[in-house]
């Protein structure tokens, strides 16, 4: 039978009702496990473990006010800015990759050196063109065709005198809808600034009339090897002028865009107030959508499936930069993680459109429906990248935790990988097993998020664009031994067949019903009601408990 962590997911070390999940060699390490639910105004207990343990974060040029909101309703204090006794570090800028060598094992920053490499504008359109070139043009051929401005001017006007229509200008490094506007001609655009152009996609898939994008919220917890989640539910955001394609209105935004910050300030702007509506308005949840989409007879599974696609590939672009300032600039590979916004606009093909890809998405909560899907987001993102129970002014705990785990140097018997590729044909090092323990750590504390790399089709599908095949392999002989050992071309695969959109063209790849399954079992999760992850409280104060715990393992208490 195929190994997919079920049996290690239901291990005794982590429960729904726990305030910490034990990870790291012997369970001996505590993790904070966070939850939406404790926002609630009327929650009689307040959550004392990370005031106990003295648990600190620090922030920075961010728009945090739930990200503040649930550290300080688990008991985290916030510290100044230029501290450095903090478990986590929420900023809205740019990391600089020579501060990571001074960053303690413990300690968590929400962003990977050169992340702009895909939220730039610029930067995105210029890796993805890379991709087109080295690995084929239509397997990445999901951002419109895109020129910066001006040093791409020429090339920009060459390509309008063969594809005549309008095309739409954005900024290379803003948000929220600043700066764009569209144009039918290139004398209309500003050659001064630097700006990108990309072809309109006059072809939006409408509700009632309505141009609409989806907000995604993308996990990143590692680029070496890589390991990507996406979150359950987004946001479908709404136009609220009915969509014209003559082009007699490119001056109307409120038609063409769908950002929620200039949608707001129109009087045809439909609020909901009632958080268990997902579906009335100018924004729904993508959940709402979809269920939306399938009872108009839309195939969703391919549609996300899609949307999947696109994801993967668009990390994947970013890979080599990033991974490789990573491992220049990071002493401890578990300080970065990201979480991007992605925003993708579906046309009448369904096919779905990367329009661009956010460092800091937006986290403010003008909505009840934007609450409830940001608190739950948040909570599980902080759940999933694991902050420990470490006393940010005291080195003792985490220095006898260290000391007390003396791993392995030697190499792992084959024995410990039954049923699968034998290890001793892999190089399994005691830095593999450690990336292979963390990655199934994850997969235990994902809560909502859905991990789609790796998963067991990803190396067929994915393996050739990689930039760092190795360790990636490794990862995916580790946690998929029976398929990597069966592995063929997927060319070559029998089964039934999944339509996954790698190209315009929309080409079938033929799939084991394995991952036929496995797509099933995500777009239930995709569509279905946000779940609140409830609190329950321990009888036994965990202070108590994690003394006990750590008294029991050969440490002291903190």
């Amino acid at each position: 039978m195929e190994y997919d962590d079920q049996e290690y997911r239901h291990t005794e070390e982590f429960s729904k009702e726990s305030d910490v999940v034990w990870t790291g060699i012997g369970k001996k390490i505590p993790v904070v496990v966070f939850y939406a639910s404790l926002l609630d105004s009327d929650a009689k207990e307040k959550y004392t473990l990370a005031s106990n343990f003295r648990l600190t974060y620090k922030t920075g040029k961010s728009d945090c006010k739930i990200v503040r909101s649930i550290l300080q309703a688990h008991g985290f204090v916030e510290v100044h800015p230029s501290s450095s006794h903090f478990n986590l570090y929420w900023t809205g800028s740019h990391v600089k990759p020579y501060d990571l060598r001074c960053y303690g094992e413990y300690q968590k920053i929400n962003h990977f050196p050169r992340s702009y490499e895909i939220t730039r504008k610029d930067r995105l359109g210029k890796n993805i063109q890379r991709m087109q070139q080295t690995k084929g043009f239509k397997s990445f051929n999901f951002i419109p065709k895109t020129y910066v401005i001006p040093e791409e001017y020429h090339q920009y006007v060459a390509a309008f005198t063969k594809e005549q229509g309008v095309w739409i200008v954005k900024p290379i490094a803003s948000s929220r809808g600043r700066g764009i506007f569209l144009v039918n001609h290139p004398s209309q655009i500003p050659i001064e600034d630097p700006m990108v152009v990309s072809k309109y996609i006059d072809n939006p898939l409408c509700i009632d009339g309505f141009k609409f994008d989806v907000r995604l919220y993308v996990a990143v917890t590692s680029y070496y090897p890589l390991r990507v989640y996406l979150f359950e539910e987004g946001l479908t955001r709404f136009a609220t002028i009915r969509y014209n394609s003559t082009g007699r209105n490119l001056h109307n935004q409120r038609m063409h865009l769908t950002n929620y910050s200039i949608n707001k300030k129109s009087i045809e702007y439909v609020r909901c107030e009632d958080p268990t509506i997902e579906d009335y308005g100018n924004k729904w949840s993508m959940s709402a959508m979809l269920r939306f989409l399938e009872e108009e007879g839309k195939d969703i599974a391919m549609l996300m499936s899609r949307v999947e696609d696109v994801i993967i590939k668009t990390i994947i672009s970013g890979e080599l930069p990033i991974a490789g300032t990573c491992k220049a600039f990071m002493n401890q590979k578990t300080n970065c993680f990201e979480i991007y916004g992605f925003d993708i606009l579906i046309d009448e093909h369904l096919c779905p459109w990367l329009l661009e890809v956010n460092l800091s998405p937006s986290l403010a909560c003008d909505a009840p429906l934007d609450f409830r899907i940001k608190s739950n987001l948040v909570a599980d993102l902080l759940t999933l990248v694991g902050i420990v129970v470490q006393d940010t002014y005291s080195g003792e705990v985490r220095k006898k935790l260290k000391d007390s785990v003396v791993e392995c140097k030697s190499r792992v018997k084959p024995s410990l990988f039954s049923g699968g590729v034998d290890a001793c044909k892999l190089n399994y090092t005691t830095e593999n097993m450690r990336t292979l323990r963390e990655a199934r750590e994850e997969d235990i504390r994902k809560g909502k998020f859905v991990r789609i790399f790796p998963r067991v089709d990803t190396w067929d599908l994915y393996g050739s664009y990689l930039e760092h095949k190795a360790v990636n392999y490794t990862l995916h002989c580790q946690l998929f031994p029976d398929r990597i050992r069966n592995r063929s071309t997927v060319g070559h695969m029998m089964g039934s067949k999944v339509r996954i959109r790698s190209t315009q063209s929309q080409e079938q790849v033929s799939l084991p019903e394995v991952n036929i399954a496995a797509l099933h079992k995500r777009i239930a999760q995709y569509k279905r009601i946000l779940s609140i992850k409830q609190k329950l409280r321990d009888t036994v104060p965990l202070r108590a408990v994690i003394s006990r715990r750590l008294s029991h393992i050969g440490l002291e208490s903190i």
